[in-house]
């Protein structure tokens, strides 16, 4: 499983964040927060509660498992894309899921890039 430092790094990334702006969220330097995201150092539980109020999944951070999203907060195109995805075969899922993510990186580096 991995651990704390790689699931931080994996959600700056997925916020389109440089190491610099995820540290200033949490009050600390770029630095630190390398440290973080390598296991070098463990990070303050004020650090994660400003994390945390800007929308980072905390119980993944400290745990590898995500938050469950309640259904009430879905709209109507995702819940229809989900009851689509239901209905699938496994191979199906998996290159839905791959597509997925695929076009969220891209997002991602566009975001990263646009902002640079």
């Amino acid at each position: 499983m991995k651990d704390i430092g790689s699931r931080l790094k994996e959600e700056r990334k997925s916020l389109g964040l440089s190491q610099q702006e995820f540290g200033a969220i949490g009050g600390v330097e770029a630095n630190a927060q390398g440290k973080y995201e390598n296991g070098d150092r463990i990070p303050r539980s004020d650090y994660l509660a400003a994390l945390g109020e800007k929308g980072v999944d905390l119980l993944y951070v400290l745990s590898g498992k995500r938050t469950p999203m309640p259904e009430e907060s879905l709209n109507e195109a995702e819940r229809a894309i989900i009851t689509h995805y239901r209905v699938l075969s496994e191979e199906d899922r998996d290159a839905i899921s791959q597509l997925a993510t695929s076009l969220s990186e891209c997002a991602v580096d566009a975001k990263a890039q646009a902002s640079a």
